[in-house]
């Protein structure tokens, strides 16, 4: 009991959830080096001592940066698959294959790993994505191509949200 004679219940803090927004252009410098946008910036501050993890995205030929909370948040499902199941072990090492811990430097920039970068075909102009607990790594040239894809977003959303219901207030 407190002072006053009041009961004080410890809960535990939530996690702020992050939801990264925004779309910048940016440039590597001649080491691979990728200065990160003041808008995202803004949006992880509280992020940035904690560093990121930096890895292939499964579908597009891009990078996906993943603050590290987040990135224990994938570890944590994965650690979930059994490792004796041959499709789950191969899932695990694909996908873990080039995840790469990274952090800012002094100057805000993240030196990302060359093998990374031949496979997003990530040259000087590079497009920074906040799309919800991560950033995607695009060449700006394959950016602008995977917007421009033949896709009906109308029949998409319909298929993918149609029965989803609406958010409570």
């Amino acid at each position: 009991m407190g002072e006053s004679g009041i009961n004080f219940l410890l809960l535990p803090i939530p996690m702020a959830m992050i939801n990264l927004l925004g779309e910048y252009d940016c440039k590597l410098d001649s080491k691979g080096r990728l200065a990160m946008p003041s808008g995202i910036k803004r949006q992880l501050e509280e992020h940035f001592h904690k560093g990121f993890v930096v890895n292939r995205d499964i579908f597009e030929k891009c990078l996906v940066l993943y603050p590290n909370e987040e990135w224990e948040k994938v570890s944590g499902q994965l650690s979930k698959l059994n490792r004796f199941v041959k499709k789950n072990a191969l899932f695990i090492r694909r996908f873990n294959n080039g995840a790469t811990p990274v952090s800012l430097d002094a100057s805000g920039r993240i030196l990302l790993p060359k093998a990374l970068m031949g496979y997003a075909e990530l040259k000087k102009e590079v497009k920074v994505c906040g799309n919800g607990e991560r950033i995607e790594l695009w060449d700006k040239d394959t950016y602008a191509k995977m917007l421009d894809d033949d896709v009906d977003f109308g029949a998409l959303s319909e298929e993918v949200m149609g029965d989803v219901p609406p958010q409570d207030e």
